[in-house]
């Protein structure tokens, strides 16, 4: 059974940075789409980064400059790098790994924005 295992979130005031990681029991580079989605209070699920094992990223337009996602298989992680965040940016976020239709998340991590 595949386990994804996020940390880092927290309560971070607007403007601030925190770093999530979703560590897998598996070698990343035996899932080719990695991402990370988050569902805020009150809205829908959005997938926020997605990260492919050919090294392709992309971002929802609203974190864009703000967000980095990046992959380190030598520590099975996915990583979110997330700065000036904004009380917008407040959401339970869960790492996200497919295969062969397969889909796998973690539990989840709670991020407030708040001052």
């Amino acid at each position: 059974q595949v386990q994804l295992v996020e940390s880092g979130g927290g309560l971070v005031q607007p403007g601030g940075s925190l770093r999530l990681s979703c560590l897998v029991s598996e070698p990343i580079a035996r899932f080719p789409i990695m991402g990370w989605y988050r569902h805020p209070p009150g809205r829908q699920r959005e997938r926020v980064a997605m990260s492919t094992n050919r090294n392709i990223a992309d971002l929802l337009d609203s974190v864009k400059g703000r967000f980095t996602v990046s992959r380190d298989n030598t520590k099975n992680t996915l990583t979110l790098q997330m700065n000036n965040l904004k009380p917008e940016d407040t959401a339970v976020y869960y790492c996200n790994a497919q295969r062969m239709g397969d889909v796998y998340w973690g539990q989840g991590t709670q991020v407030t924005v708040s001052s």
